[in-house]
C-alpha cells in the first residue's frame, strides 16, 4: 500500500510557513512523513530546535491519527516526546508512526523521527477523534 510522499501542508498555516510536511500511508496502522531541515529550523547552537521537532511530530503523527480515524478531524490530547539525538541544516528527517489502538473516540500511537538512519526523537501520543 506504499504510496509516494504527498505534500500535506497545502493551506496557509504554521507547518506550511515552516517548509511543509510530506506524508504517505504505508498500511492501515503505519504512516511516514518527512521534512528537510532549513536554517530557520535551527536553535542557537546550530542543531534542529526541539520546538520544530515537536511541531513536526504533532503534524505528521496528527495526520496519521486523522487517517486512521477515517479522515475525521482529530486533536492532540497528549504528546510525550523524548529527544535522543540531533539533526542539522540540510538533513532529511523521516517520521514513522504506528497506530497502537483506535477506539470510537481516541487514537493511541507511537512515533519516531530518524535522521541518517538514527533515531533522534521518539514520542507517544493520544488524539481525540472529533465528531463529523
Amino acid at each position: 500500500m506504499t504510496k509516494k510522499f504527498e505534500q500535506i501542508s497545502i493551506n496557509p498555516g504554521f507547518m506550511k510557513h515552516n517548509g511543509g510536511v510530506l506524508f504517505r500511508t504505508i498500511s492501515e496502522t503505519e504512516y511516514e512523513f518527512k521534512s528537510l531541515i532549513n536554517k530557520n529550523h535551527l536553535n542557537a547552537i546550530g542543531i534542529t530546535h526541539g520546538g520544530y521537532l515537536s511541531a513536526l511530530i504533532d503534524s505528521g503523527a496528527g495526520t496519521a491519527a486523522h487517517r486512521a480515524a477515517g479522515n475525521v478531524p482529530c486533536v492532540t490530547i497528549s504528546l510525550d516526546i523524548k529527544f535522543i539525538g540531533s539533526s542539522e541544516e540540510g538533513d532529511e528527517i523521516i517520521g514513522h508512526t504506528r497506530i497502537l489502538k483506535r477506539t470510537k473516540t481516541l487514537v493511541f500511537l507511537f512515533c519516531e523521527l530518524r535522521c541518517n538512519k538514527k533515531i533522534i526523537t521518539s514520542a507517544s501520543g493520544i488524539w481525540k477523534i472529533l465528531k463529523k
